[in-house]
């Protein structure tokens, strides 16, 4: 396969959610089902966010978050599946491994069912002391702090609309 007219994207107006939400529905059995709304919130909310492109086709996306000292996550790494085993799977995550945010933290986390012996082959490694999980499965309205003051639930908080 032809790989000289793929290009990197760090820019979030790049993302295309209708392909985006194609991509994931064909490649990636967890992201099933996702909502273009919720696709734009999580992008909105993520930082660095890497699109792979062949011409005017998304082939690939991941995104992060990252308090950009301590601890960072990878998230909803994906490839076309036509464009799997060229390497840009690696290049998508060290591109976003690369970003400022990423590249200075103590830890980088990220979750994954059965691509374990890829992550490795980045230099990731089992960290079988970090497997706690809140699934969370019921409305938390808002939150005491204690003082008399409310933590409002995140419909209400003061964030851009997507």
């Amino acid at each position: 396969m032809d790989c000289s007219n793929i290009q990197f994207s760090l820019q979030k107006s790049n993302v295309d959610y209708q392909q985006l939400q194609i991509l994931f529905n064909q490649a990636a059995f967890w992201a099933r089902e996702r909502t273009i709304q919720d696709l734009k919130t999580a992008v909105l909310n993520s930082n660095p966010v890497v699109t792979v492109w062949d011409g005017t086709t998304m082939i690939g996306f991941c995104r992060g978050t990252s308090d950009g000292v301590y601890r960072a996550t990878i998230w909803d790494v994906v490839i076309h599946k036509e464009y799997q085993g060229l390497g840009l799977g690696r290049k998508l995550v060290e591109t976003a491994l690369s970003h400022p945010l990423m590249s200075q933290v103590e830890r980088v986390y990220l979750m994954t069912t059965y691509q374990q012996k890829f992550y490795q082959k980045i230099g990731f490694q089992e960290n079988k002391s970090t497997t706690m999980v809140l699934q969370n499965a019921y409305e938390i309205n808002s939150i005491s702090l204690g003082d008399g003051s409310m933590i409002p639930d995140s419909k209400a908080l003061d964030t851009a609309s997507v």
